[in-house]
């Protein structure tokens, strides 16, 4: 019976320590952000991950809707892609921390978190970003370490609300994603999309109609640092 209870007890941490380290609205140290309490419409469009050659497509799209998003870079891509970070900032785009290798920051050294963190700021200014650098971490994980990093340099880990990708049955397919955003997007979402990967063509397709049917219900888009300001 002792056995047992030890087996269903770490068993039971175990789940619990999975739940916390994916959860969107806590962490044990810090501010955590999946939307912003407003009554007005009012959402933030962000883009995790790149830069990448495709992003050129989704620049001109967001052009045209007159929208600017929040883009989450990582650092080895901005290091390997320098012209298009520079290319997302000239055009007005809030640019955010989204680590340098795109790690799940659990059980990592504070020196490794600070790292991935602190020389992908580096390379955000050095593209010509001076606004304020949001932090979001790759796949939303977080257990201990990365809290406690950004709790003491008085960060907010900005999670979502809004992400159809993560449903295999909407992924890859235009109109479902678009239905979804429609769907589930309320005052102060933050909305998560991937579409900087040559495969993520129907991602980036969607992004047009997304503006177009919010706005016909009567949202503005903002920027993240925007939307905090609400």
């Amino acid at each position: 019976m002792k056995a047992g209870a030890i087996v269903a007890a770490l068993l039971v941490a175990v789940i619990g320590v999975w739940q916390l380290s994916k959860a969107r609205t806590y962490q044990l140290f810090g501010e955590i952000v999946p939307r912003v309490q407003t009554q007005r419409k009012v959402v933030a469009l962000t883009f995790d991950d790149g830069p990448s050659p495709p992003v050129r497509e989704l620049l001109g799209t967001l052009r045209a809707k007159k929208v600017h998003a929040t883009f989450f870079l990582i650092g080895g891509g901005i290091a390997e892609d320098p012209e298009d970070a520079r290319r997302i900032v000239a055009e007005g785009h809030q640019v955010g921390n989204h680590s340098w290798s795109h790690t799940r920051m659990v059980f990592k050294w504070p020196g490794f978190i600070a790292r991935e963190i602190e020389d992908t700021d580096r390379l955000i200014r050095q593209a010509g970003y001076t606004g304020e650098i949001q932090f979001r971490a790759p796949y939303g994980k977080k257990l201990v370490g990365l809290p406690w990093y950004l709790a003491r340099h008085h960060r907010k880990d900005i999670t979502w609300d809004v992400e159809p990708e993560s449903d295999p049955k909407i992924d890859g397919h235009t109109d479902r994603i678009i239905a979804d955003v429609l769907a589930r997007a309320r005052p102060g979402s933050i909305i998560l999309l991937h579409p900087m990967y040559r495969n993520r063509a129907p991602t980036r397709a969607a992004v047009g109609p997304i503006i177009d049917g919010l706005r016909a219900r009567g949202y503005e888009f903002v920027t993240v640092n925007e939307l905090l300001k609400r």
